[in-house]
């Protein structure tokens, strides 16, 4: 006897596919809606069950759609909560963003956890199936609030938790990324002027016989190298970016050495260690304030910084509070903490409310970085004038001294 497929075993065995469809129920009122199947045999009798009579059943052509980003998640919680807070049903609320949302990638994304729910799965083991999008600070808060059935106060928590972490990652992009920029530049034009400019004008000089300045010298001796390797100038370049970016991705020693280097780097390294602490202290409030006892909420805040160092410090941390230490002491003794954060923490301990303190001292430190990327960009904008003055200016005047020389001679 033939017998039918459950939905998990034709998840395993079978492609599924997103099917819109139009037909008129059992009062004769025209519906529509859309089903998640492995074809269009499956959405028919899905149908006949609900008293569907179908007309129409078509398969969704599924755009190619971007990368997923972490600020794409962000706006997905937030989406996500205000719908849950305005009374809008779970499988409803992902129906309504996965459709309005722009980014095909997304959709599929949201689409796929919509079914796992719709089977019975737990929303965080749903999330739980797609770690590359969702981390275990996520995933943890979101089953703590399934659990105190508080899970649209998590969403809305953790949607800010988000905003104001991709807030500070930007602005620390942005900081890094105007003299970086100003460098790239600076090397093309570089490139240019000594591959296609100076070739000309070593061409003059030499029809003159004249004895040229040792700096016009040295600058024809660069051009003659550009000329020659520029294939193995900008490989070398490009290459090495490369394998040295994904070394620091990929290797761990390469990543805690990067990691510590970046922090003692003058002006930079100020901003960097103010952003890892302010990401700290917003991350371990977040989890404590969902409920989320204090060493199991350490597990999700060291990872949360960005900073290898500030990871090591925080597992030593969470050993030290599992003993028995206070949280004031266990930070005390790793020595990376400011004093104000020191101070805030032992306060909150004191009165209950460390969640409070510590969101206060992560507000402190945000601000603190926005004023920080502020002033770089003032501070930059000399330097990098001295800068590409300082460099194009000296090709500019090593290529002229021989033209006022021969001006002196006649």
């Amino acid at each position: 006897m033939a017998t039918v497929a459950s939905p998990r075993s034709s998840q395993v065995t079978h492609k599924e596919f997103v099917y819109e469809w139009e037909g008129k129920d059992r009062n004769g009122k025209l519906v529509r809606g859309e089903l998640r199947a492995a074809g269009e045999n499956q959405v028919q009798a899905a149908l006949r069950r609900q008293g569907v009579l179908a007309s129409k059943i078509k398969k969704r052509r599924m755009r190619s759609g971007k990368a997923i980003k972490p600020k794409d998640i962000a706006i997905f919680t937030r989406q996500l909560a205000t719908m849950m807070k305005a009374g809008v049903p779970l499988l409803q609320s992902f129906d309504i963003v996965g459709r309005g949302n722009a980014n095909a990638s997304v959709a599929k994304l949201l689409n796929d956890i919509r079914s796992d729910v719709e089977t019975g799965t737990s929303l965080s083991a749903a999330f739980r199936k797609f770690p590359k999008y969702f981390d275990n600070l996520y995933c943890n808060l979101v089953e703590a609030g399934e659990a105190a059935g508080i899970l649209e106060d998590l969403l809305d928590r953790l949607a800010t938790y988000m905003e104001k972490t991709e807030a500070i990652k930007s602005k620390i992009k942005s900081a890094l990324m105007y003299p970086t920029s100003v460098v790239v530049v600076a090397f093309i034009v570089v490139a240019i002027i000594m591959i296609f400019v100076i070739p000309a004008f070593k061409q003059v000089f030499t029809s003159f016989g004249a004895d040229l300045p040792a700096p016009t010298l040295f600058v024809m001796a660069m051009s003659e190298f550009f000329v020659s390797y520029w294939w193995l100038i900008f490989g070398g370049i490009g290459g090495g970016l490369y394998f040295f970016m994904q070394a620091w991705k990929r290797n761990e020693r390469m990543q805690k050495f990067m990691d510590r280097l970046v922090l003692r780097i003058p002006i930079f390294g100020t901003l960097i260690e103010k952003s890892c602490i302010a990401r700290w202290t917003r991350t371990l409030a977040t989890m404590f304030a969902a409920g989320v006892p204090l060493v199991e909420a350490l597990d999700s805040v060291g990872g949360a910084s960005g900073n290898s160092v500030y990871g090591d410090a925080t597992a030593k941390i969470q050993q030290e509070v599992s003993t028995g230490t206070s949280l004031t002491a266990a930070m005390t003794n790793v020595n990376l903490f400011p004093s104000m954060v020191i101070q805030m923490t032992a306060i909150g301990e004191e009165s209950g409310s460390i969640d409070h303190m510590l969101g206060k001292a992560a507000d402190f430190y945000e601000s603190e970085v926005d004023d920080m990327v502020a002033g770089l960009s003032s501070l930059m904008e000399p330097i990098i004038i001295v800068f590409l003055g300082t460099i194009i200016g000296g090709i500019v005047v090593s290529m002229y001294l021989p033209i006022f020389k021969l001006g002196q001679v006649v």
